[in-house]
């Protein structure tokens, strides 16, 4: 049954996903090639959407996937598959963390566990920056240099990122700029 299926694809994702929303998708990534639920592209389509809708990255995406698999209930089940680990977690930590707060091991793992979202965000933005601003396949197929480059779509992440660091604008206004940028670029 597809839905107890996303339920539990979901439900091991939430269960390993530290460091907040952007660390999920190297999951999604990893499911979208063992699933066939989603494709590698429709997976930027789905950050994309996702970081510009209210409310957690992860759950946003959760449900977009699952809407995408199996329709309404496939959204509903993928999201509370993706909610139910925090919840379990956080019950179990709140109770036991005054207690164990002070204990070598709790907080080594604490120390280690900081880490891991740097990596998982990394990683998930390189292949964000390979799956939109290069076309690997079209190089590959080709052996063209000019064809592997997004000559469109580098120059606005470029004016993107300095819009953002320096004139300090506010992510929907960037988000808000993309989007009429890539309706009037075609990108």
């Amino acid at each position: 049954m597809i839905y107890l299926h996303l339920f539990f694809e979901f439900f091991i994702t939430g269960l390993f996903t530290v460091g907040g929303g952007q660390a999920v998708i190297p999951l999604l990534q990893e499911m979208a090639d063992n699933t066939n639920w989603f494709t590698q592209a429709q997976l930027t389509d789905m950050i994309a959407i996702s970081e510009s809708t209210p409310g957690p990255v992860g759950i946003n995406m959760a449900t977009f996937a699952g809407f995408m698999t199996a329709g309404l209930l496939g959204g509903l089940f993928a999201s509370l598959g993706m909610v139910v680990p925090s919840l379990i977690i956080v019950s179990i930590v709140a109770r036991l963390l005054n207690r164990f707060r002070q204990n070598v091991l709790v907080e080594s793992a604490f120390d280690g566990l900081g880490p891991a979202p740097i990596g998982l965000v990394s990683a998930a933005g390189v292949s964000i920056l390979r799956l939109s601003m290069l076309h690997i396949e079209l190089w590959e197929q080709t052996g063209m240099i000019a064809d592997l480059f997004d000559f469109k779509a580098i120059p606005l992440a470029a004016a993107l990122f300095v819009m953002a660091k320096t004139l300090k604008m506010h992510p929907t206004v960037i988000i808000a700029i993309s989007a009429a940028a890539g309706i009037a670029l075609r990108i």
